[in-house]
């Protein structure tokens, strides 16, 4: 069967709008289901990992540098801190930085040295993406990934207890020398975010298996695609069938409306497309169908979260 699912954002996360009224009557003729929320549920949805949790920096690094297997990877991702009455809050991390090759080039070395220390191989592959290589049967603590600590107190956050007392001395140190290096100072003169930390996260080694029904996956997101790369299937491309095409960056209601659903809509009537999915990050799910369209008694549908 033809399909078209759209990965898109929380409901919520949309300015307040309308959808364009062919879009709405379409909607409220759809099959509509409460999924499990939040980001990881949603890509669980359509990939299966043979590894619990998800080892997103192994994966990631596969695609970043091609040398994954052998080793437990960690993800040391540049990120940028504000001081406030109770601590520090991350205000951004990895891409969000705007990071260049020569802003890798400036603070990485430094970086390196701190970590071989303690017998850490840290590299930086791409200038938003940092990792360290760690003996494959490394035993770790459960680390937070950035989005959950964005915007929130780091303290919260941290890696817990014996197992995490090692990391948390790593993240105090790295702070230190990033808050004296002079390349941060020269960003700052620039009105540009300092990277005064890391953030450690998303360890483990590749897993053995990964899985999509999906036969293309499109977006710019490395996770994605590296989680597309390892299950063996398409990444770019048009290709509008059988594919999952990442949204979730989206935040205007009519251009979700007028460049996204009407033209899969008008596949759908065209018989090129047997079902087109809509799925939210807050688990709302919509399956739409050609042959909804005689459902005349079934009122428009707004996406107001």
């Amino acid at each position: 069967m033809a399909t078209a699912t759209l990965l898109l954002p929380a409901r919520s996360r949309f300015a307040p709008a309308d959808l364009p009224d062919d879009v709405a009557r379409a909607l409220g003729r759809a099959t509509h289901a409460q999924l499990a929320e939040g980001a990881h549920a949603q890509l669980q949805r359509h990939f299966t990992v043979s590894a619990t949790p998800w080892p997103v920096a192994a994966l990631t690094r596969q695609l970043d540098a091609g040398d994954a297997a052998g080793a437990c990877w960690l993800r040391a991702d540049p990120a940028h801190l504000v001081p406030d009455m109770q601590g520090a809050r991350m205000m951004g991390h990895g891409e969000t930085l705007g990071l260049t090759a020569q802003d890798a080039t400036a603070l990485v070395p430094a970086l390196q040295a701190v970590f071989a220390g303690y017998g850490f191989v840290f590299d930086a592959p791409t200038p938003s993406r940092w990792y360290l290589r760690l003996p494959i049967d490394m035993p770790l603590p459960a680390f937070d990934t950035p989005d959950d600590v964005l915007g929130d107190d780091l303290f919260e956050h941290l890696p817990p207890g014996e197992a995490g007392r090692r990391w948390r001395a790593l993240l105090t140190e790295t702070q230190v020398l990033l808050h004296a290096h002079p390349w941060n100072q020269q960003r700052q003169a620039r009105g540009l975010q300092a990277v005064n930390s890391l953030w450690f996260w998303g360890p483990g080694a590749t897993p053995a298996a990964v899985s999509t029904a999906h036969a293309q996956v499109r977006s710019r997101d490395a996770l994605l695609q590296a989680l597309a790369r390892a299950a063996g299937v398409q990444s770019d491309g048009t290709q509008a069938v059988d594919a999952l095409v990442d949204l979730r960056q989206l935040r205007s209601l009519q251009q979700l409306g007028e460049e996204a659903i009407r033209p899969l809509l008008q596949a759908l009537r065209r018989g090129e497309l047997q079902q087109l999915v809509l799925d939210f990050e807050d688990g709302h799910r919509f399956v739409l169908a050609a042959a909804q369209r005689w459902q005349f008694w079934k009122k428009p549908r707004q996406l107001h979260g």
